[in-house]
């Protein structure tokens, strides 16, 4: 049997022109799909539905990466630190959304990526999520570039419950953070402050994260790599 192909959307800097514009990926979500068995295959920013249509006649799986302020759903203003999204980059990623909305295709979702998908289900999020309800931050670059980490908590019924039964403590690099869940969504992680840090659909074919798993190799934040490896094979 071949193995899963998972699409990774990418980042998209518009530069100076056109011609400067830049697409970009962490390579540690490459490495994170291969470790579980899957096979990575970067999606570039892509203007035309059609395009991403046929693109998505070859992937198994989508996994939307971290990225920049979401503006859907706002509650607040976004943060001088935290630039709002390129609209080349919402165009592709509500294309692809779309596609693998209609591909039937599992999903999971990692910072921006699980904001994203909280959005299109009619969620709303914290501009700047220190600042609206007073918790300290969660981003390097609001602690003096000191890496930060913190406990969490699985919800009890959830699917990520099933799969971790010892979670340990994960990574912060979110100024934003989800207030409100969209409709058919529920929260599966919470952090040791009470904030959102997972969500998954009822049906188990989206899951988000809000920190970054790809950077923890080794640690049991691995399986929500084997579980989309498994969810996406036939």
């Amino acid at each position: 049997m071949d193995a899963p192909i998972i699409g990774i959307t990418t980042s998209y800097e518009s530069g100076e022109g056109t011609d400067s514009a830049k697409l970009s990926l962490d390579a540690g979500y490459v490495s994170a799909v291969e470790r579980a068995g899957g096979v990575p295959l970067m999606i570039p920013a892509m203007s035309s539905m059609e395009a991403m249509r046929v693109a998505f006649t070859k992937l198994d799986g989508l996994i939307m990466p971290g990225g920049p302020g979401i503006g859907d759903g706002l509650i607040g203003v976004l943060p001088d630190d935290l630039l709002p999204t390129a609209p080349e980059r919402k165009q592709s990623d509500l294309c692809a959304f779309e596609s693998a909305q209609q591909a039937d295709l599992p999903i999971l979702g990692i910072c921006y990526g699980m904001q994203f998908i909280n959005a299109r289900f009619g969620g709303t999020i914290y501009g700047d999520v220190q600042k609206e309800i007073g918790v300290g931050p969660h981003h390097p670059k609001r602690s003096d570039e000191e890496l930060l980490s913190h406990g969490v908590m699985i919800e009890s019924g959830s699917r990520l419950r099933d799969l971790v039964e010892r979670p340990s403590d994960v990574n912060s690099y979110h100024i934003q953070a989800i207030a409100d869940v969209g409709l058919g969504l529920r929260v599966s992680i919470r952090s040791s402050d009470g904030l959102v840090e997972g969500i998954e659909s009822e049906d188990g074919r989206f899951v988000g994260v809000q920190f970054h798993p790809e950077k923890m190799p080794g640690t049991v934040w691995d399986v929500l790599f084997t579980d989309l490896i498994r969810r996406c094979t036939p």
